[in-house]
């Protein structure tokens, strides 16, 4: 579905998307980096207002939010294109289509709230795809779920502008962050973008107080030596606080890196110990079935707070966003 895009300016026939990092100029005919962004006759209009490729509702901590209303469901909705080219995406065969390539449907901002009261979801999020470029209709969706008690979620590359943050931020409730590695080096090589706009929108959103859980997905020979993981860590406890949770999570052979093997799980535990060792209340290891590093510990006595099993909650022991046994503050949202 075609709508007047957001967030650009006109150029004597071109124009300037200023929704993500890239600050594409398209001429007349063209499309953006992200292939779903296009001058019409020195218009910007986007390609995928409403238009959804996958729906489902998923347990949150698939998304993986562990810290947010824990236990709980979640609307997820995703559409086509993305304003990255990682060469390992798990999501290519939407990622990295156009609207042609890929069966949609039509679903308005007011049907997919519905859906969520349907379902009886706590939350809404944008996934599957990189969301900031689906702006226009991620921001209408999120108006009419603020006004109906619905929590928004985007699941992110980080890859916005701070106009397009300003626009979201009064509406986004939670984002889970894939910070891919902190090298801008890899982000070139591997990603086709920078790390920069990636840390910034991390900071304004700390900022903003929306409530953020990072992603980290570890990638043999690439973002797992113990160098990369240390400076990653130490931009989270410089720049945010002890208290922002962070998944390390197994890579898996996907798209153009099929010849790297799946991540060591020594390197996982090894990951893991340097975020706890450096002062990191909240770590958890992803992508690894039999592990307790999914379960979430009280920082201060150990006690078991909550018991994960894959995606499901079976056991919480929070109490007034307290621990149940030494009554330590749990930054949690329940």
């Amino acid at each position: 579905m075609k709508k007047e895009a957001m967030l650009y300016d006109k150029l004597d026939g071109n124009v300037n998307c200023n929704v993500c990092a890239r600050n594409c100029v398209i001429s007349p005919g063209k499309l953006g980096f992200c292939q779903t962004r296009k001058n019409v006759q020195g218009k910007l209009n986007t390609l995928i207002y409403a238009a959804v490729s996958s729906l489902a509702v998923d347990p949150i901590e698939k998304k993986p939010l562990f810290h947010f209303y824990p236990g709980t469901d979640v609307l997820s909705l995703g559409t086509v294109g993305c304003n990255f080219r990682c060469l390992y995406c798990q999501n290519w065969t939407i990622s990295q289509a156009n609207t042609d390539e890929v069966s949609i449907r039509e679903i308005l901002p007011e049907k997919a709230i519905e859906l969520c009261k349907q379902y009886n979801c706590k939350s809404i999020a944008w996934t599957y795809n990189e969301p900031t470029i689906w702006l226009e209709y991620t921001y209408e969706s999120a108006k009419i779920a603020k006004k109906k008690d619905i929590k928004t979620v985007y699941v992110t590359n980080g890859y916005m502008t701070e106009d397009s943050f300003e626009v979201m931020a009064p509406y986004l409730d939670a984002a889970n962050i894939d910070l891919k590695g902190y090298d801008d080096k890899f982000y070139h090589n591997l990603c086709n973008a920078r790390l920069d706009p990636v840390l910034d929108t991390i900071k304004r959103m700390y900022d903003k107080k929306i409530h953020i859980e990072l992603t980290n997905l570890l990638i043999p020979g690439y973002n797992d030596s113990v160098e990369h993981i240390t400076n990653l860590v130490n931009f989270l406890i410089d720049e945010l606080g002890i208290d922002v949770p962070l998944h390390f999570s197994r890579f898996f052979p996907h798209y153009q890196m099929q010849d790297v093997l799946p991540t060591p799980l020594k390197s996982m535990e090894r990951a893991y110990n340097i975020a706890k060792d450096a002062g990191l209340r909240y770590v958890y290891i992803g992508n690894v079935s039999g592990t307790d590093k999914e379960n979430t510990y009280c920082y201060q006595c150990n006690e078991l707070l909550i018991e994960r099993n894959g995606f499901k909650v079976n056991k919480n022991n929070i109490k007034d966003k307290k621990c149940a046994k030494c009554g330590a503050k749990i930054d949690f949202l329940l």
